[in-house]
């Protein structure tokens, strides 16, 4: 072959060799000052075949070309999954269809991992102006609303406080360090958190509590079913670590939603098993959250004979619909009782997020269910129940 002389290049002798056998001249430094444009794929067609013919020959020209591509890559910021928040969740189902993990997340660590991860999308592109957003954390006392003002940072500091209770039930670092709350209670860790801050939460909080939530799924996926045994204790009640990190996953979606009323942002409800999961937890924490209100004044006492663990008796049917939809019997007179829809007294239908909230305190029980039927006190003493599931 007689090699790349023989062409329109070699009439204008603008290509030929150097000293040093590589392609010099007018043209050659007119294609090196488009290599800027070409790494950013900003040349015209034309312009672009030639640098790219160029390249083949230069190899100075193809190794500056080379360092131009990879700064140019350093330079992009990676798209926000904020905007499609179930994509992560889709590219994770996907893979997993093509090659199960060697060591899978838990069913029940699942709706926490992909929470976490909803939120940390949302929060990626977040400016100084809304990590100080000012947020209201709102939630039931009794059977009457209460409120706390914070801001988007004191937010994820309060999730990181709480979720430290798990990590300190898996015998990680507790976020709080030698900070001690009054009671080891949700509320208190948090409020203890603030205080200790020299400042007010920042930005850079977002990092431990990311960070946290990592450490939290490696060690129930690496610790084996047994650690689902674990007890969570929250101060006034415990939880089995199942429930526990459910329950973490159901306050991460509710205070993400908070953050984006806060910044005016859209932010749909979990995928519908998860969501499923959280209404479920609720349902079978009714009857025990019954029993102490009813203990309190605060519901209609049972007029008949308590019934015995076990054994059947009066019952509200709770219909959820849409997303996360199914039906629960939530016995009435004692947590020990089994629901019964021969012992039926009255069914309230609502939508799965929408029970959510109202379980979170942001929806007040009057307002809460769609359809109502049958003994009406049985009806509101669920309600508030519901809203008394709720806490900072």
């Amino acid at each position: 072959m007689s090699g790349r002389g023989a062409g329109p290049h070699d009439d204008r002798g603008s290509l030929a060799p150097g000293p040093d056998g590589l392609p010099q001249g007018p043209e050659h430094q007119v294609l090196k000052s488009l290599l800027g444009a070409w790494a950013l794929a900003a040349c015209a067609p034309a312009e672009a075949d030639a640098v790219e013919e160029h390249l083949g020959v230069c190899g100075p020209c193809a190794d500056e070309a080379l360092r131009l591509r990879e700064a140019v890559g350093l330079l992009q910021r990676p798209e926000s999954l904020d905007l499609k928040p179930a994509l992560r969740t889709r590219v994770l189902e996907t893979c997993l269809e093509r090659r199960p993990p060697r060591i899978p997340v838990p069913d029940w660590a699942a709706a926490y991992d992909v929470e976490t991860a909803r939120l940390d999308a949302l929060l990626q592109d977040f400016g100084d102006n809304e990590w100080h957003a000012p947020v209201r954390l709102r939630w039931y006392e009794g059977d009457e609303a209460s409120s706390r003002r914070t801001t988007v940072a004191g937010v994820i500091a309060h999730l990181m406080s709480v979720d430290g209770l798990v990590a300190v039930a898996l015998g990680l670092e507790d976020p709080l360090g030698e900070v001690r709350p009054e009671r080891p209670t949700p509320s208190d860790r948090t409020e203890a958190y603030w205080r200790a801050a020299r400042f007010p939460p920042t930005r850079s909080v977002r990092g431990p509590w990311r960070e946290q939530s990592h450490r939290l799924i490696r060690t129930v996926s690496c610790t084996g079913s047994d650690t689902g045994r674990t007890t969570v204790p929250y101060g006034d009640f415990a939880l089995p670590l199942h429930d526990a990190m459910l329950d973490r996953a159901f306050e991460c979606w509710v205070h993400a939603e908070d953050i984006a009323e806060a910044v005016d942002y859209p932010y749909d409800p979990p995928a519908g098993r998860h969501l499923h999961d959280m209404v479920d937890l609720a349902a079978r924490l009714l009857p025990v959250v019954l029993e102490n209100r009813r203990h309190h004044g605060l519901a209609a006492p049972v007029e008949r004979r308590l019934v015995a663990a076990g054994e059947p008796g009066r019952s509200l049917r709770l219909e959820i619909e849409g997303s996360g939809g199914g039906e629960w019997l939530i016995p009435l007179d004692s947590p020990a009782a089994k629901g019964s829809a021969e012992h039926e007294v009255a069914h309230v239908a609502l939508d799965g997020a929408e029970f959510c909230r109202l379980a979170a305190g942001h929806l007040p029980p009057r307002e809460a269910a769609a359809g109502q039927e049958g003994d009406r006190e049985a009806i509101r003493d669920v309600l508030f129940a519901a809203a008394s599931l709720s806490r900072m």
